[in-house]
Formats: structure tokens, sequence, C-alpha cells
């Protein structure tokens, strides 16, 4: 079962203690993670004084950390447009500069969400840099948007995430979702946040799909206790996994 691990989302530092947020809390993350048993890494790169960032110098030092650490594991950012205020131009500008990076620091993919303004010219600028593009799906429509934009095929992968719905929603909204990517040869990645979280992971083993797990997604356990860390995360997912197949 393919996981990504997501270390630590848009989370504010005072959300846990032991949340990652400079470029070596990433990459000791990343490497526990991965000896846990992740696939790949997706991170929220934050600039000196803790905020989101995509500027350059910022993902260029979170992603070159992590390589550094963790050599071979595929790093992935976000793009999420909240993190330059809503304003596509300016989001589309610092993408559009990690074309100038080294490879060592420049991200292996990044996360585009369908819903967010932007998604086609965003994505180009990410796959002309020789960055590939994950497809985040929230709902049917998000998928009627994707194959309409032509570039479907060009994915890395599509990420079907249910953000915001009560646990014994998930796997109805995940479907609906699916049902509108039927014949797409990209692979997928399920996954949710929240409540959603763990039905998700339930749902992606039993469906042979990949499937996403971290503290950006979730702070507890199945069980609903506090989780250690990412990495017990990830090796509670794989558990779950197993006992789903």
């Amino acid at each position: 079962m393919f996981i990504k691990a997501c270390l630590n989302g848009s989370r504010a530092a005072g959300e846990h203690p032991r949340l990652p947020l400079t470029p070596d809390e990433l990459a000791a993350d990343a490497v526990a993670v991965r000896r846990a048993g992740a696939g790949a890494v997706h991170v929220h790169p934050r600039d000196a004084a803790g905020r989101e960032s995509l500027a350059a110098t910022d993902v260029g030092a979170a992603t070159s950390a992590i390589r550094a650490a963790a050599p071979g594991l595929p790093v992935g950012v976000s793009t999420g447009l909240w993190i330059t205020g809503g304003d596509v131009p300016a989001r589309l500008d610092a993408v559009t500069a990690w074309a100038r990076l080294p490879a060592a620091a420049r991200p292996d993919f990044a996360s585009v969400n369908l819903s967010e303004p932007g998604f086609g010219d965003l994505a180009r600028a990410l796959l002309e840099a020789g960055i590939g593009v994950e497809a985040g799906v929230w709902s049917p429509s998000d998928a009627a948007t994707l194959t309409a934009s032509g570039l479907a095929g060009r994915m890395t992968r599509i990420l079907v995430e249910v953000i915001d719905a009560p646990s014994e929603e998930a796997v109805p909204r995940a479907a609906a979702v699916l049902d509108r990517l039927d014949g797409s040869p990209v692979p997928r990645l399920l996954h949710g946040e929240g409540p959603a979280t763990w039905p998700l992971v339930t749902e992606a083993a039993r469906l042979g799909l990949a499937t996403r797990i971290g503290r950006e997604d979730t702070l507890l356990d199945p069980d609903g206790g506090p989780a250690e860390g990412n990495a017990a995360l990830v090796r509670r997912a794989l558990a779950e996994g197993r006992s789903a197949r």
C-alpha cells in the first residue's frame, strides 16, 4: 500500500508540540516516516516567521533539507491559494520561480486544487519546470473540470480528497468522485481530513488505491486518542490497510 505522509499542512505551531515546521524538523520527520513505510512526503514550507510560503527560497530550503536527509524519497509541496491570500497572479509568479531552483531544491511534485481558480496556468507552469502535478479533486464537479482541462493525462496522480465531512459520509462522498474518474489511467490517491481520515485509509486499502496520512490530516489515532507523531500514523495506517484487505 503506497502511503504519502503529509507532515504539517496549514497547522499552527501551537496545535501540536512536535509539529515539524522548519527545514530541519521536516527532514527529521521525513526520515522517520520513510522508516515507518511511507513512499513519499507532502509538506507546507514555512518562512522565517513560521508562515506558510510559496517563495522559492523557502520551498527550496525545505526540499533540500529533506533530500539531504532522505535521498530518493519523493518530496511534494502545496500550492494552496490561501498561502498568497487568494492572489492568483502572485501564486503563479511564486511557483513559476521554482523553475530557477537547483535540481536538488526543486520539489518532485506539487498539489494543485481544482476548486481554486488558476488551475490550468499553474499546472502548466509546474510541468514546464519539470515538477509533477497532483490534481486535488474534492468533488464530482472538480473531476469534470479536470477532464475538461485537457491536462488529466499529464498529472502525476489524482488526489481524491474528502476535506469536510463526518466519518459516516466519507466513503459515499469519495465514491461519487471516483465514479466521475472512471476510465482515467492516472494513478489515484484517496484520503480524507479530520473525521474522514481513517475511514478513507481503510477504503483506499479495500480499493487498492494509494492513500495519505499525517498531521496535516489528523492528530488522532483511529480509536480517537492522540497520535504520537507522523511515523506512528504511517505505521497505524499500514496496519489498518492490511486489516482491510
